[in-house]
């Protein structure tokens, strides 16, 4: 193999599906790893609420990893407040997410990559194809451009990925406008959010007290989506929600499959990984759990090379693609307006906040 190719591997994106898949490549590839990032606060930054949820958690413990305590941010909150606009209920319920700094937490996985993996950063992937056996990857870097060839090729760039673009494009993923607004924290009491108000998206919000600063944030339909965004911040200012001036406004594009045939399965040398394969909770759009387990998947299929090794990737996935497809089946207890209120009257599981009742009505809706 080598000799042939400037590189065995190339990974496209360092989010937590490449930088874990460069960690655990053996030694004896020659990788290249391109990626937007760049240490500090400048450069390519993902729209993100920063929870790891207990699934990422057990992701990070299967591979004995500590988080370090410069991602960690304040508050460490132990409840969700699920907030239903349409059917005027608030329900809390006991979660064990850990509040971080998602950029940070990049940058950390990124850092533990042996130094055997040549990494560019700030460097952004402009065209793809399919050469000699192989392929030929063009990347920007200082406004340069440069070409490299390898022999593997692997999608880890999210979901707008080129890799998919380029030799996928068929698969087209449902998809979802993320945006992302920052606010001085002026709320009394720090709180995580999770909004249903099928009036401006049949997906979720979110919002998060992170650092004296209070995220709110939504996935939402392309077709104005800007409006969408600014009309749902408007119901939640009337429930007691506090904005202000934003600080900064983020947004991306964000997958959500539908079916079992979302997935991107890759062929001749060409792999996926993380959310660029469609491996994304379709009801709560958490993926960073999918992202560690399916580099860790690919890692073993690529150490140990035999076979049709596409095949055998794809095989070692079935567990994450069961996993995503029972989250399918659960999405109409969440998103189906009749079956949500049904959930939150029960009150099965929920916490009993002062100031709730027990039919989960909140006074900031009874007072509207």
């Amino acid at each position: 193999m080598k000799g042939k190719f400037d590189y065995d591997i190339a990974i496209i994106g360092l989010g937590p599906a490449g930088s874990t898949l460069a960690r655990l490549l053996s030694p004896k590839y020659k990788v290249i790893a391109i990626d937007k990032k760049i240490f500090g606060e400048n450069g390519f930054q993902k729209p993100c609420g920063g929870l790891i949820s207990a699934d990422a958690q057990k992701a990070l413990a299967s591979f004995d990893l500590t988080l370090p305590k410069d991602v960690l941010v304040d508050p460490q909150i132990f409840a969700v407040k699920t907030i239903d606009l349409k059917n005027r209920l608030i329900r809390h319920y006991q979660r064990f997410y850990i509040n971080l700094d998602r950029h940070k937490f990049d940058l950390w996985l990124e850092s533990i990559i042996p130094e055997t993996v040549k990494i560019h950063s700030n460097a952004i992937c402009t065209e793809l194809k399919r050469k000699n056996g192989g392929f030929s990857v063009s990347y920007l870097e200082k406004e340069e451009t440069h070409t490299i060839t390898a022999r593997f090729l692997v999608g880890a760039d999210g979901a707008n990925s080129i890799v998919r673009r380029t030799f996928c494009p068929e698969k087209q993923i449902r998809n979802y406008l993320s945006i992302q607004q920052w606010f001085p924290e002026t709320h009394p009491n720090p709180f995580y959010s999770c909004i249903f108000d099928p009036e401006t998206t049949d997906c979720c919000s979110w919002s998060i007290s992170k650092d004296h600063q209070f995220i709110f944030g939504g996935a939402f339909p392309m077709d104005n989506a800007k409006q969408r965004f600014e009309r749902q911040k408007e119901k939640l200012e009337k429930i007691g929600f506090q904005f202000g001036e934003p600080l900064k406004t983020e947004a991306c594009l964000v997958l959500r499959p539908s079916s079992f045939r979302d997935f991107c399965k890759g062929e001749k040398g060409i792999f996926f990984i993380g959310e660029a394969a469609g491996f994304i909770s379709p009801s709560s759009l958490e993926g960073i759990s999918s992202a560690i387990y399916s580099a860790r998947d690919l890692s073993r299929v690529l150490n140990h090379p035999h076979g049709d090794l596409n095949r055998r990737y794809w095989k070692k996935t079935l567990k994450i693609r069961i996993k995503i497809g029972l989250k399918l089946l659960k999405c109409p207890f969440m998103y189906n307006s009749f079956l949500r209120k049904l959930v939150l009257k029960s009150g099965l599981q929920s916490i009993k906040i002062d100031g709730t009742t027990n039919k989960g009505k909140n006074p900031a809706f009874s007072a509207k």
